[in-house]
């Protein structure tokens, strides 16, 4: 199926300024406007993890018109008042068609998306909820000469491990070997709601986000 691994994390938020808040709270970090996804009605934040990873906050852009579909990233099911958390990851592929091939029938087809000049491949399911709870990743393919992560600043912030929490730890597993991704996460069985955490590297030592 071609390379599979973590492009980046996602936060989901109600506002962008809820999620920065967010964010900054649990690693003390500061992000960066990204920008507008006009197929999708939704805006962005980003913070560099590594040359190729970063993590998103993401939310729904007020001035923007919305979609004819459900948004992805669940994020018609967040209401203004719900807290901005780590909802789900994304995994670069080097080749979606082939990795979809092999992939959960609800990871949902391989769509172009855009943001300025950036252009790219991402599975959304047809009603744009998360997979797995968020645990089992979208995946995306990049069509720009570099990654993303590339053009924003170093701070200092990394990305050590991410760890996915579920009740049904087994399933889980069978889903990210289909995508050529066991080894990209760590699963730990746990009760309640599917649940992920990230252990992020920071100026002031790690810190946990989620």
């Amino acid at each position: 199926m071609g390379s599979t691994e973590l492009d980046h994390l996602v936060v989901v938020a109600p506002t962008l300024a809820a999620g920065a808040d967010f964010v900054f709270r649990a690693i003390a970090a500061t992000m960066v406007p990204g920008g507008e996804h006009p197929a999708m009605g939704t805006h962005n934040l980003l913070l560099r993890l590594g040359a190729a990873t970063y993590l998103e906050v993401i939310a729904v852009n007020p001035a923007a018109p919305g979609p004819q579909r459900p948004r992805w990233f669940g994020l018609d099911r967040l209401a203004g008042d719900d807290e901005p958390r780590l909802a789900t990851w994304v995994a670069r592929t080097s080749n979606i068609e082939r990795a979809c091939s092999s992939a959960p029938a609800n990871i949902g087809p391989a769509e172009l998306m855009t943001r300025g000049t950036l252009r790219w491949k991402i599975t959304i399911p047809s009603d744009g909820d998360l997979v797995h709870g968020g645990l089992v990743p979208a995946l995306i393919q990049w069509q720009s000469a570099s990654h993303p992560a590339a053009g924003l600043p170093n701070t200092g912030y990394s990305l050590n491990s991410l760890k996915l929490l579920t009740p049904d730890a087994e399933l889980l597993r069978e889903q990210l070997k289909s995508l050529g991704l066991s080894d990209a996460a760590k699963i730990s069985r746990a009760g309640g709601v599917p649940r992920l955490a990230a252990c992020i590297g920071t100026p002031a030592g790690k810190r946990l986000l989620g």
